[in-house]
């Protein structure tokens, strides 16, 4: 009895990484072009981008909130520094992408965190004026390098060994937003107003400026991942971003996060983003149609929100 239970309890641990390995294998089952070492490489470059800004969203999620705007700010930060890259030269175009960044999750962070404002109302005009920002930015046009193999592509593109640049830099970054949310004091903070945000402030937490912090991290995590996708084609296009705000809340729902904020894992979260680009890569190399792919994910979504539910209910029973 007590083996089963410490199975069970290793199961409700570690149940997201068990998924992984199970829907890797399922299509290594099916396609042999999909078990392909080629091809596993592929899913780590493809998961890079999306890691990254999982862990900036586990934050905001954790704290009750959502940023829908994260895919629009992709795009923003992309054309911003590909279109820089060639007149200011690579570091001050990377520092002036982070900044923009950093600037539109500060604005984001003040609506929520100081004027109490809906984060998804919030967010979602966030994405729309991101999205003109973009589009006037290049007056919606492509933008790309003059040098397609200048050294800045060599962090999208590039790798050490068999492994990607892109790889190892996510997930050195998953490793220190991980301990950054486990072991520091805005780590539990952030948790704490999440899980209580009238509590917080009658114990001292300046709720607010801890929420504002949950988006600039957020902001600055997807100008790194804007970073690395663009660096991997030298070029960006001002809707490179679309429907990716989708696929990162997606993957820090399935690694776990309260939907009602107070906890979350970034490293779960990296696990549930390489779920789903197993998924968009095992589908598209079996040839599944593309609104049908959409589907599967909306029932995987759905699976791990009907989960999450039950746990929370019977964690309050």
């Amino acid at each position: 009895m007590q083996s089963q239970n410490n199975f069970t309890a290793a199961l409700k641990k570690q149940g997201i990484v068990l998924a992984m390995i199970l829907v890797y294998l399922v299509f290594v089952v099916i396609s042999a072009q999909f078990r392909t070492f080629n091809n596993f490489i592929l899913i780590l470059r493809q998961a890079a981008t999306l890691a990254i800004m999982g862990a900036g969203m586990t934050y905001v999620i954790i704290g009750g909130n959502f940023d829908l705007s994260v895919g629009s700010l992709l795009s923003l930060c992309s054309v911003v520094c590909i279109s820089l890259h060639d007149s200011i030269g690579p570091v001050p175009a990377m520092i002036a992408t982070i900044l923009v960044g950093c600037a539109s999750g500060i604005l984001s962070g003040y609506l929520v965190g100081y004027l109490k404002l809906n984060s998804m109302i919030v967010t979602l005009g966030m994405m729309n004026v991101l999205q003109a920002a973009a589009l006037m930015w290049t007056n919606g046009k492509f933008v790309e390098l003059r040098d397609s193999n200048a050294w800045f592509t060599k962090l999208g593109k590039g790798s050490i060994g068999p492994i990607p640049v892109s790889t190892i830099i996510m997930v050195i970054f998953v490793v220190i937003m991980a301990v950054l949310l486990m072991k520091t004091v805005y780590g539990h903070q952030i948790m704490a107003v999440g899980g209580n945000d009238e509590a917080c402030r009658y114990s001292g937490i300046n709720s607010k400026m801890v929420v504002l912090k949950s988006f600039v991290i957020s902001g600055f995590c997807t100008a790194i991942g804007a970073m690395l996708l663009c660096s991997r084609g030298a070029a960006a296009q001002p809707t490179l971003g679309e429907s990716y705000e989708f696929d990162v809340i997606a993957g820090v729902i399935l690694g776990g996060a309260s939907l009602n904020g107070g906890s979350g894992n970034v490293y779960k979260t990296m696990v549930g983003i390489l779920i789903l680009t197993i998924l968009d890569n095992g589908f598209v190399i079996i040839g599944l149609p593309y609104y049908l792919q959409w589907a599967a994910q909306c029932v995987v979504i759905l699976i791990a929100v009907y989960i999450d539910i039950r746990a929370k209910r019977k964690k309050g029973a």
